[in-house]
């Protein structure tokens, strides 16, 4: 079997779930590997994403592991056998690998919750808004550099997957650009909202209760709720989080900032009132 050169990190969860049933269940790798009838290393390839795995062997690694939760299996079994080429892929090389995570993480998302409190989210910014982020970067970017990873935002906003957006009315009032861009963008925020599958609510500076300002995250869902994972920014890309523990607690965050955030209506009215006083 091949060996990868850089596993994605869809590749790396499979490989990391492996790895936790198989310490689940009280076995060392090389025991692993003579239940399955190969060599140590093989397993070693397969819990580090270095190699892939085929559905009889996964099935068979899942029994030898008296994991009986066949829903989770049969989605282990579906990132095993996946072999989609998605959009992103066409820019492997030539972005930071995080980017491509990313976008590969929301196309595979069944649904998506995120909490802003000091900028708009990268899947609802205009382009001008976009381009003053990337802008800021230090080191500076090439041109080339900036414009490519525009378009990949850009693209990344072509989804239909629901979305639930809480923002602080900090991210909403902090003008990134000049201020037609961030009216630009305030009034995108509007349209968006009315979106089928996009829902956003706002976070006003006078609204009580709100002490959750680091918990800026996206949650994205996966087929099964042990499958889910968190994204957080980090200073070289982004943090994938995904134990089980940390994704109850991320779970509790975003319900408590949830909780003292306004419902979509009067959220929608609060934004266009911020946009007619640009």
């Amino acid at each position: 079997m091949t060996t990868r050169r850089e596993p994605t990190a869809r590749q790396m969860r499979l490989a990391v779930e492996l790895r936790r049933l198989r310490d689940a269940a009280g076995l060392s790798a090389r025991q692993a590997a003579a239940l399955l009838g190969v060599n140590a290393v093989q397993i070693s390839h397969i819990e580090s994403g270095l190699s892939g795995v085929s559905e009889e062997r996964l099935r068979r690694l899942a029994s030898h592991y008296a994991c009986t939760d066949e829903e989770f299996i049969d989605a282990l079994v579906a990132v095993a056998t996946d072999r989609t080429r998605g959009w992103w892929e066409k820019y492997r090389g030539l972005l930071p690998t995080s980017f491509l995570d990313l976008a590969e993480l929301e196309h595979h998302a069944t649904s998506m919750r995120e909490v802003a409190v000091l900028y708009v989210p990268g899947l609802l910014q205009t382009e001008d808004y976009a381009r003053s982020v990337f802008s800021a970067r230090v080191p500076e970017l090439t041109h080339e550099e900036l414009e490519l990873r525009l378009q990949h935002r850009m693209r990344r906003q072509q989804t239909t997957t629901p979305y639930e957006l809480v923002i602080h009315e900090c991210a909403l009032r902090i003008r990134v650009s000049d201020r037609a861009a961030s009216r630009a963008q305030l009034v995108k925020l509007v349209e968006l909202s009315e979106s089928d599958n996009i829902t956003v609510r706002v976070i006003p500076f006078d609204l009580d209760g709100f002490n959750r300002a680091a918990s800026t995250m996206t949650y994205v869902a996966g087929p099964l709720p042990k499958l889910d994972t968190v994204v957080r920014d980090v200073p070289h890309g982004s943090a994938f989080i995904d134990s089980e523990a940390q994704l109850s607690a991320f779970r509790t965050r975003f319900r408590k900032v949830e909780a003292v955030s306004l419902d979509p209506e009067p959220s929608r009215d609060f934004i266009n009132r911020l946009a007619k006083e640009l």
